[in-house]
């Protein structure tokens, strides 16, 4: 198995650190001020288990090993008191993530979406979603006269999952609008 070198470590790449998994989340190069120090890589990890964040300093000569960890493609397909349930693309196996693993993933999940999930020693740990999903619209304040595409005057909005977002004042109740699902936010009309 190759080793990563702590100076090629990159934003979403995936080390293990004291034998456990992490993903790296902000990577720094910090210079040395005096002569003959070595170069320091600081780094914010987040523990794919546990989600729990450290923030770490190496040296640029640390080597990591890769954990067993791959992305699968997976669909979402219903979710129930025992979790929400998926199907993995290749395999056919179904299995389930809990409230928990999913935090506010869930809100961004609908029937027959296609995903990643990601393993760890073969058992799924966590979703990677796609960058943007449609969701339709259940619950929006009315707009007042003068609405516009060009406005920069939003509102709020429900959608069908439950997640709230702000949108645009001309959005109405029934529409499918796209999300992004890094930020949360309101992206466009969903294309037909």
């Amino acid at each position: 198995m190759a080793l990563i070198g702590a100076n090629e470590l990159k934003r979403k790449m995936v080390i293990a650190v004291e034998g456990q998994p992490y993903t790296v989340v902000e990577v720094t190069f910090a210079s040395p001020s005096a002569r003959g120090a070595s170069t320091m890589v600081r780094t914010r990890l987040r523990h794919l288990l546990t989600d729990a964040v450290l923030e770490k300093s190496f040296k640029t000569s640390e080597k990591f090993e890769e954990p067993d960890v791959e992305l699968t493609p997976a669909s979402f397909m219903y979710s129930d008191g025992d979790g929400y349930h998926f199907m993995d693309d290749a395999s056919y196996e179904q299995f389930a993530l809990t409230e928990e693993q999913l935090g506010d993933e869930r809100l961004y999940l609908k029937d027959g979406v296609s995903l990643q999930v990601r393993k760890y020693n073969g058992e799924p740990i966590s979703l990677q979603l796609p960058s943007h999903v449609d969701l339709a619209v259940t619950d929006a304040e009315p707009g007042v006269r003068g609405d516009s595409a060009s406005g920069g005057t939003t509102k709020m909005a429900t959608l069908e999952t439950g997640l709230q977002v702000r949108v645009p004042l001309f959005i109405k109740e029934g529409e499918v609008i796209r999300i992004n699902t890094q930020t949360g936010e309101f992206v466009s009309r969903a294309k037909e």
